[in-house]
């Protein structure tokens, strides 16, 4: 009756969790991006993005390319990046990363960063000053450029001249990838001595698309004082508007997506006071300012910042940190364990660049993994065969105490003493896995290098969910089913594997138990269907290499399935 009792409690169990996960892995242990790929009459098909729309647009907003045409620009042209700059108010408003595309599709348009005020999704970045009894450039001034487009390795002078002499330059620099340099100068031609006080912003009409998880940050983020928060959400400014201002002698601040970031960063370690806050206008705010500047007669002074626009690659944060921005690899939040994550991100990263596919590279990752792992899974199989051969005397005891359930466990615990056997010595392999499969995970969840990277087949995306399932025949019949259904070609190799483990594996003497542990591939196969493909794909090929491995350790220490039946011992 009670073992009857157990295995109804464990259903129920099994089916609260299957229903609830989808809704508790989104704030626990979120699963994948956005599908990006389909299969249409059995071919992978990219999937389209919405984008918006004139007609969608609300009454308040312009067309995108209308608000662009309205203001005269300076246009950028960088290998990473393309754009403009609002000579209206000197703002960074317009701006594509050329090298990375919204979907898999070969004819995808550009990743959008940056849009102007007044369109959808406005997100602009610019520097200025503030000042007491000087008139200094706003939102209106209409900058003049000392040259016709900004490019790599040709600085551009944005100037401005107040009708009182004081004139104030925007010196702005930008390299190959996603790094402006910005100089504020200020010369007075006046009478009299100024104080002015150098600032930036970054400013954003809306939260990102991309949602904040608990594994995962998105929103305000920022290195100041010597420490990066991640603790300011976008729910936090909308509750408390004034949000937070933060003392620091340099660092940067901004706002961070999934995979892009716009920051903001003062050169050198000068005092500064960083603000993230809601503005009157309902957009979101990162800015800071500089202390004051007093300038004389015939005096000019500068300050240099930087503004970081484009996508988290791990390797061009660790060159601008080389280059004065503080810890800016912190804009990836590789959360508590990014010691382990890191070595394991580059090894990772090693292996694309040598084999030139990502998915050989996990096949590779996981080769190495279980070559470091074998001396262990040698001891756990030697202990598992030590289980195999005195299972016929576990059996005995089961028989012998069969009404007498605590004398039945001191009976076997006795045994695994007098046999020296460590029932939980399989249990370290797994152990040991669990911070490598979480670190793959991480890795594949917020490193723009794994975004959109194809293996073969029928895997276009391994940041993505397999998209090949039989629910709709491989794609032959023309629906699209619902996630918890869509149950890919690797989950159903990784479920078919682990059902293959299970079944080399010493049976566990409780019934019940067995029950469970047949059950439980088919229950991950289900809980990890909407994972990212790449994480799948290291599943299977460790749960492929575990069978073949447990096949040799049988053959090598002479135990067959005969033999564990009948009980006998391996050969020596």
């Amino acid at each position: 009756m009670q073992d009857n009792k157990n295995m109804v409690l464990f259903i129920v169990l099994s089916a609260l969790i299957l229903l609830g996960w989808s809704f508790l892995s989104d704030k626990v242990m979120p699963t994948a991006g956005p599908q990006t790929q389909k299969v249409q009459n059995g071919k992978v098909v990219a999937t389209p993005q919405p984008q918006a729309s004139p007609a969608a647009l609300p009454a308040t907003l312009q067309d995108r390319a209308a608000v662009l045409g309205a203001t005269p620009r300076l246009p950028i042209d960088t290998p990473a990046l393309k754009g403009s700059i609002n000579l209206k108010g000197a703002r960074f408003d317009d701006l594509d990363l050329v090298t990375q595309r919204e979907t898999i599709a070969p004819n995808s348009p550009p990743v959008r960063l940056l849009s102007p005020a007044g369109a959808k999704g406005a997100y602009f970045a610019g520097f200025g000053w503030s000042g007491q009894g000087v008139a200094v450039p706003g939102p209106d001034t209409v900058w003049t450029a000392s040259a016709p487009v900004l490019k790599p390795g040709a600085p551009v002078t944005l100037s401005w001249t107040n009708p009182t002499g004081q004139t104030f330059q925007l010196i702005v620099s930008v390299d190959d990838n996603y790094l402006f340099t910005v100089r504020q100068r200020v010369a007075n031609a006046g009478p009299n001595a100024i104080s002015v006080t150098p600032y930036g912003l970054v400013n954003r009409a809306e939260a990102s698309p991309d949602k904040s998880m608990w594994t995962n940050h998105v929103g305000p983020v920022s290195y100041l004082g010597g420490k990066a928060n991640y603790g300011v959400d976008w729910k936090d400014l909308d509750k408390d508007p004034a949000g937070t201002t933060t003392q620091s002698n340099g660092g940067w601040l901004g706002f961070s997506d999934k995979y892009w970031l716009t920051a903001l960063a003062p050169a050198g370690n000068a005092p500064i006071a960083a603000s993230v806050r809601k503005a009157a206008s309902g957009a979101y705010q990162a800015d800071y300012s500089d202390a004051p500047e007093l300038i004389a007669p015939g005096q000019a002074v500068s300050t240099d910042a930087h503004l970081f626009a484009g996508a988290k690659d791990y390797d061009l944060l660790q060159k601008y940190e080389a280059q004065g921005i503080p810890q800016l690899n912190r804009a990836i939040d590789w959360g508590w364990f990014r010691f382990f994550m890191i070595p394991i991100f580059r090894l990772l990263l090693w292996l694309f660049h040598v084999t030139g596919n990502f998915g050989v590279a996990i096949i590779c990752l996981t080769l190495i993994v279980r070559g470091a792992m074998f001396p262990i899974a040698d001891k756990q199989f030697k202990s598992m065969a030590a289980m195999r051969t005195i299972q016929p005397k576990m059996k005995a005891i089961q028989e012998r105490y069969k009404d007498d359930k605590p004398r039945q466990q001191q009976e076997i615990l006795k045994l695994y003493q007098e046999e020296k056997v460590n029932p939980a010595a399989g249990c370290l392999p797994i152990l040991i896995q669990v911070p490598i499969f979480y670190a793959l995970y991480k890795v594949l969840m917020v490193s723009v290098e794994m975004r959109h990277q194809p293996f073969g087949l029928w895997i276009h995306d391994l940041s993505a969910p397999d998209p090949m399932t039989p629910v709709n025949l491989f794609g032959l019949l023309h629906f699209t089913p619902p996630a918890f259904l869509a149950i890919g070609v690797l989950p159903i190799i990784m479920g078919i594997t682990m059902y293959m483990q299970f079944k080399l594996n010493p049976q566990q003497m409780d019934p019940i138990q067995q029950q469970m542990f047949s059950i439980m591939p088919w229950f991950l196969m289900v809980i990890m269907a909407p994972y990212a493909a790449g994480l799948l794909l290291y599943w299977c090929c460790s749960n492929i290499l575990t069978l073949l491995q447990q096949k040799w350790l049988y053959h090598r220490y002479g135990l067959t399935k005969t033999s564990d039946a009948q009980g006998a011992v391996p050969a020596k």
